[in-house]
């Protein structure tokens, strides 16, 4: 398979719905996507300004600024306190590490390429455009020989789904003993919510209680653009094996693959920096708690969601028809089947439209007895 086989980008089938929603009184509420509206904060915006005499070709390894940021936070936040500047690189953010990490893994025809059953569908393309089989599965048992490499995503996009400790470290003891990579989509690390995610950090795949002494096989994939609205900076970085790493920087240095200097500059200050995440999150939190009670209250089931960016939700009913009972209150969701075979009764709606947008929604939740 090569990327001229792929099918249509999929959310072009949402435009129908995106139209009968616009012509909704109150306007559109797009809660399709997670796209951050809110501002990039002022010192990370300052810091990309500081940084634009960029003449030199930057460096595909990231500044030392970066990297030692990169260490830094992982040790502060994520409790991986022993990573070294070899350990980390950063990327263009983090979609085009999932869709070429196959491909830079030299994985092909006959190779195994899991990822979770309700995802992200990068993971899959990843896997078919170097030529490897996909295969979703959620249990390690489940996860057969001839298996190269293995996706998790904690928090999972979009279900929420979040591996604990325990669940990670039985992940990490399957992928050895397959003699796997196992790469762990972190990106909505910072936003827990319910049961232990409300007042506990989310556990990384580096987590010394997670790897038993061995850093061997694991990669953790981190963006920074929902914590910092920085989406259109496509600033990310992964972490993990040193040998792995060192692999990845090689093949990304003969593709060109490196981030504006400018854009390292800033996504070392972005890391240094946790006030304004935690602001970040206020945000989300308040948009959340509109908006899950007016789901409820509207025959809703808020499924998982304990931590993320999105509420999974389903009416027991075919996701199109959710989505067009949706549109006709002016209101965007995602339809579950996106993300899988499984989730053909689902809808995602995303925290990302401003909080007047989503307190718009809430009402008509309220008021349009769905």
């Amino acid at each position: 398979m090569s990327v001229r086989d792929l099918a249509d980008y999929p959310w072009d089938a949402v435009v129908p719905f995106r139209d009968r929603a616009a012509q909704h009184p109150g306007g559109l509420v797009d809660l399709s996507v997670g796209s951050p509206v809110d501002p990039t904060p002022d010192i990370i915006r300052r810091a990309l300004a500081e940084a634009t005499d960029a003449h030199a070709y930057p460096q595909t390894v990231g500044t030392p600024a970066l990297r030692e940021a990169i260490v830094a936070w992982y040790a502060r936040r994520r409790g991986v306190p022993d990573l070294r500047i070899d350990n980390v690189l950063p990327t263009i953010g983090s979609k085009e590490l999932v869709g070429l990490l196959p491909t830079l893994l030299g994985l092909g025809p006959g190779d195994i390429v899991v990822h979770p059953r309700v995802a992200y569908p990068t993971y899959d393309v990843g896997a078919r455009v170097a030529g490897a089989t996909p295969l979703a599965a959620d249990d390690p048992a489940e996860w057969p020989e001839g298996t190269k490499l293995i996706w998790i995503n904690t928090p999972g996009n979009p279900d929420g789904r979040t591996w604990s400790v325990a669940e990670l470290a039985a992940a990490v003891r399957r992928a050895r003993e397959l003699g796997a990579v196992l790469a762990s989509d972190e990106c909505y690390a910072e936003l827990g919510w319910d049961g232990p995610w409300s007042t506990e950090p989310i556990p990384s795949v580096l987590d010394p209680r997670v790897t038993d002494g061995s850093r061997a096989n694991l990669l953790s994939v981190y963006s920074l653009s929902k914590q910092s609205n920085l989406a259109g900076y496509r600033a990310a970085f992964v972490a993990g094996c040193a040998r792995i790493v060192g692999e990845l920087l090689t093949a990304r240095k003969h593709l060109g693959l490196m981030p504006p200097a400018p854009v390292q500059h800033a996504m070392a200050v972005a890391l240094g920096d946790d006030a304004h995440v935690a602001a970040q999150k206020e945000l989300y939190r308040a948009r959340r708690d509109l908006l899950r009670p007016a789901l409820e209250a509207a025959g809703f089931r808020i499924d998982g969601s304990e931590a993320g960016l999105y509420l999974w939700a389903t009416e027991g009913r075919d996701a199109w028809e959710s989505l067009g009972r949706l549109a006709d209150l002016g209101i965007l969701a995602g339809p579950g089947l996106f993300y899988g075979a499984d989730a053909a009764q689902h809808v995602r709606l995303a925290l990302t439209a401003p909080t007047e947008r989503v307190s718009a929604a809430a009402e008509r939740l309220h008021d349009g007895a769905l």
